[in-house]
């Protein structure tokens, strides 16, 4: 065996320099003919890199030429098979821009939709390429509805749009999170927009029923750390999302909680309430001895002042 390995080795590093020498020869030439048949020979041996620097020097040469559909076509799934993705999208979408009657456009236009999709992060991170994805992804079932490639391309809507929900309950959670610290109320108000909208936007999301619970207990504490001129609204408003809540999850886990947090809000409305009546009370019979007082006649006031003096 190891007589052999001694053979094999130095056979493979024979062939290995030859390779490595050719390929220098080709970088270095100038002829285009030769450069467009070695680009494409790489390119059908799986050696995407290769190809891809031979036809960077050969492209600006032949471009316009009958070969260049072909060679464009190439080196864009060079980008593609060196999971080069954003690079990829790119370039097949200016191939579909240039060759867009070409018998390989609509692949070209699936593949710029679907090199993004793999270049759309995780949930937890920005998803404004995801968002990219989804636009030309769009593009291509609006413009190829018949296609062999259209359940493909819903499944990767269908995919991203799963990571923006996702990531909108995650931001949504942190909202809730945030009414625990010490400043609680830019968070509560956060939290009654975001849930409300989380659920406008995924009215079939499986999380509607966990954030239209705590919709209820966030606009609940906010309510009751209310100034007073806005308090009896936002406690109202509470209760209002606890009766939707009722009617739309009547077998609900959260049901018991509900109560409590209705039977709490109720309370504190009530209580509210009895003291604003006796506050405009107070202010009413104020205002009334005010007005009385600016009416009194001034020989009457006298006639009260002298009194007093005496």
């Amino acid at each position: 065996m190891k007589k052999l390995s001694l053979y094999i080795i130095p056979i493979l590093l024979v062939l290995s320099l030859t390779s490595c020498g050719k390929f220098y020869k080709l970088e270095k030439s100038t002829n285009w003919e030769e450069l467009y048949t070695a680009a494409n020979d790489y390119y059908a041996a799986g050696e995407y890199n290769k190809a891809m620097i031979l036809y960077d020097k050969v492209l600006p040469v032949i471009r316009g030429s009958e070969r260049s559909e072909l060679a464009d076509f190439n080196y864009a799934y060079c980008h593609y098979r060196t999971k080069r993705y954003i690079e990829a999208a790119g370039y097949f979408n200016t191939f579909y821009q240039t060759y867009n009657r070409s018998p390989l456009a609509e692949e070209a236009m699936f593949m710029n939709a679907y090199s993004l999709y793999l270049d759309s992060p995780d949930f937890n991170l920005d998803q404004k390429s995801s968002r990219d994805a989804v636009n030309a992804i769009q593009l291509f079932i609006n413009r190829f509805p018949e296609s062999d490639s259209y359940e493909r391309a819903t499944a990767m809507i269908n995919d991203l749009q799963k990571r923006f929900e996702e990531k909108a309950y995650q931001e949504s959670s942190l909202y809730f999170k945030m009414t625990a610290g010490l400043y609680p109320g830019d968070f509560y108000r956060a939290c009654i927009i975001n849930f409300q909208n989380f659920a406008k936007s995924y009215p079939d999301s499986q999380y509607n029923e966990e954030l239209a619970y705590k919709l209820v207990e966030v606009s609940s504490a906010y309510g009751e750390r209310s100034v007073f001129d806005k308090k009896e609204e936002r406690l109202k408003n509470a209760l209002g999302f606890a009766d939707q809540f009722r009617r739309k999850y009547p077998q609900s886990k959260y049901l018991g909680k509900i109560d409590g947090l209705v039977i709490t809000t109720t309370k504190e409305l009530t209580t509210h309430q009895k003291l604003k009546q006796d506050y405009n009370e107070q202010l009413a019979k104020a205002k009334k001895e005010a007005e009385e007082k600016a009416e009194t006649p001034e020989s009457e006031k006298k006639e009260n002042k002298s009194e007093i003096n005496q």
